[in-house]
């Protein structure tokens, strides 16, 4: 089955394709996907038609910030009921409580976790891709963004992390970046999200409503009835998380996920999968991504996917692919031009 996302993930599409020299309609079908959608924010479109649009337009377009351009004029309200839901929480942890619990309603190849460290918080977005070989680099930058937009309307405007990390490498052009996310971005990290002090999280909201809040959970709860996600979704989601810390047995997964490992492995075989299946999906996932994406040692790449040493990753990698690590890194830098070209 497909992963699906709300079709409101492309707002402001449109004007930021045209602004690029896009033509949005083409665009569009080019992916698959009718230019209706733009109209219709509660449609459910796949993934992979999605992240093929994104990257598409910068890639056609030639603006690496494609995706974060999109993020820039986000509302709370593009995220319906959800976004009511949220606005109206006592304190930013609340809306953030609320997001995740909600987030496979809005997004179901997205995950959000929040994570303590001291005074410090870890706000990490995991994606998973639309399929094996495609970039995430703008859904992720599109997604970081979006959090960014929705933080400053829960707080303030002129609100700013401490640290943005992404585990891509950094683009040509940073200006983009700087103007929207502030002057502390990292690249080649080990995760994708934003780092704020815990202060933030606990600040009170003066603009709470506990009645609209009673109401837009009732309005969620009843459409959420028919959204059930599979096991398979979850553990996915879980494996995705817990995978780069090297902490994903299937105990793991399955105390995240608040069951007993016999639960997920009933749940799985009724659905016709298996744990170790999904993990290695993901491993190959996180692999082509760490890989082709960013430029992080090939040595530490095999350390987040569970690998003690290169060799072995490097050995599973031509199975999974048909070739090295290294020859798919070399592959993705353009070709150098030939003398002809340069005359």
């Amino acid at each position: 089955m497909s992963l699906l996302v709300r079709a409101a993930a492309l707002t402001n599409y449109s004007e930021v394709a045209r602004a690029a020299g896009l033509d949005p309609v083409r665009m569009l079908f080019d992916a698959g996907l009718s230019p209706g959608v733009l109209r219709e924010p509660d449609l459910k479109i796949p993934v992979e038609r999605f992240g093929r649009l994104l990257q598409a337009s910068a890639d056609i377009s030639g603006n690496e910030s494609f995706g974060l351009c999109m993020a820039e004029s986000r509302l709370l309200s593009n995220l319906g009921a959800v976004g009511m839901l949220i606005r109206d929480q006592a304190t930013l942890r609340d809306s953030l409580d609320m997001l995740m619990r909600y987030q496979p309603m809005l997004n179901g190849a997205q995950s959000l976790a929040v994570e303590e460290c001291g005074e410090l918080v870890i706000i990490r977005e995991t994606l998973i891709a639309g399929s094996a070989h495609q970039p995430t680099r703008q859904r992720m930058e599109l997604a970081l963004g979006v959090m960014v937009r929705l933080i400053r309307q829960l707080l303030r405007p002129d609100w700013q992390p401490q640290r943005v990390c992404f585990e891509h490498s950094a683009p040509r052009d940073l200006s983009a970046h700087h103007r929207f996310l502030g002057p502390r971005i990292e690249f080649n990290c080990d995760f994708n999200g934003i780092i704020c002090a815990k202060a933030d999280l606990d600040a009170r909201n003066p603009w709470a409503d506990p009645a609209m809040v009673r109401y837009a959970q009732r309005l969620i709860d009843s459409s959420a009835m028919s959204q059930r996600t599979t096991m398979r979704e979850d553990v996915r989601r879980a494996v995705l998380l817990l995978l780069p810390s090297g902490r994903c047995s299937i105990e793991q997964v399955a105390e995240s996920l608040g069951v007993v490992c016999r639960t997920v492995q009933r749940r799985l075989a009724e659905e016709g999968q298996s744990f170790s299946t999904i993990v290695n999906e993901v491993r190959a996932e996180l692999a082509t991504r760490h890989v082709i994406e960013s430029d992080r040692p090939l040595t530490e790449v095999a350390t987040m996917l569970g690998f003690s040493a290169l060799s072995g990753f490097s050995r599973w990698y031509h199975v999974q692919f048909g070739c090295s690590p290294r020859e798919s890194r070399i592959a993705r830098r353009p070709a150098a031009p030939s003398p002809a070209s340069k005359a």
